[in-house]
């Protein structure tokens, strides 16, 4: 299956079609809710204050609108007041349904711009506690005009975000990379306009579940050090396995036949293990 970035720009890519088939999907909005849980989870935001959140690609408000980050914040730090700034480069469906009108039905607080985010962010310095971002910053590695290259863009992008990031505050955007190269590309390019962080992996060895986040940093008053992605290490154990859980029933089966006072074989390494097949 090719890669969105492949087929058209997104100020195309997403057009009324594509709008209507994110917004009624119920795994899209599924991935794309749990995408955006997480980041606000990176964002790390003090629980005793309000917080204003910009959404760079906002789309349809998947991670925005429907998920509402505004009521993600209401729903976790009880915060009624909590506002959201969203930017789509698309002005379909899938980027303008109206916060608070998709299919869900759930109230949110805030507005969307209509601005590329590779021609810069333009807000005013210091006004946003956070930011994230979903399956978006990838785009600016592909060019869809003769003017555009992606080094160029991405420096736009950074400069412009740490500008209107406050100091301490945190950047998490979560993205698809095409290749080691372009991701090297896109953190190296956000530390030299002045963030510090780093890379957040989740689920590292799994080919499926694994989730790359930028978690960046604007500027700190102490230390701060990049979260540890799920996963890995001590959450490593999260991940089940079918046959780790199938020995356990097996084991459990044995064990009550023996308290039943049946003749049971031992366990083995062989125990649970299917049968070769016979010819």
């Amino acid at each position: 299956m090719s890669r969105p970035e492949h087929i058209s720009p997104p100020q195309f890519f997403y057009d009324e079609k594509e709008a209507a088939k994110y917004n009624s999907s119920s795994r899209i909005v599924k991935v794309q809710e749990e995408l955006s849980n997480r980041a606000i989870e990176l964002l790390n935001l003090p629980e005793d204050k309000e917080a204003f959140i910009l959404d760079v690609g906002c789309g349809s408000g998947l991670s925005g609108g429907a998920s509402a980050i505004s009521q993600l914040i209401i729903l976790l730090f009880s915060q009624p007041n909590a506002v959201f700034m969203g930017m789509a480069i698309s002005r379909a469906g899938r980027a303008w349904p109206r916060l608070g009108r998709s299919r869900h039905q759930r109230d949110s607080s805030g507005d969307v711009f209509l601005q590329d985010m590779g021609g810069g962010l333009p807000f005013r310095p210091g006004v946003f506690d956070g930011c994230i971002s979903i399956s978006a910053i990838q785009w600016l590695c592909y060019s869809d005009k003769k003017e555009h290259t992606a080094r160029k863009r991405l420096t736009r992008f950074f400069t412009s975000l740490y500008t209107c990031l406050k100091r301490g505050s945190r950047a998490v955007l979560q993205l698809y990379p095409e290749t080691p190269e372009q991701m090297e590309e896109i953190s190296g390019t956000a530390m030299r306009c002045g963030f510090s962080g780093g890379l957040v992996i989740d689920f590292p060895n799994s080919a499926k579940a694994k989730k790359f986040y930028l978690c960046l940093f604007a500027g700190y008053d102490a230390q701060q050090q990049v979260p540890q992605g799920l996963g890995v290490g001590a959450t490593a154990g999260q991940i089940s396995y079918e046959g780790r859980a199938k020995n356990q029933r097996v084991s459990a089966v044995k064990e009550r036949y023996r308290k039943q006072g049946k003749k049971v074989k031992s366990d083995s390494k062989f125990t649970g293990r299917k049968r070769a097949g016979k010819f």
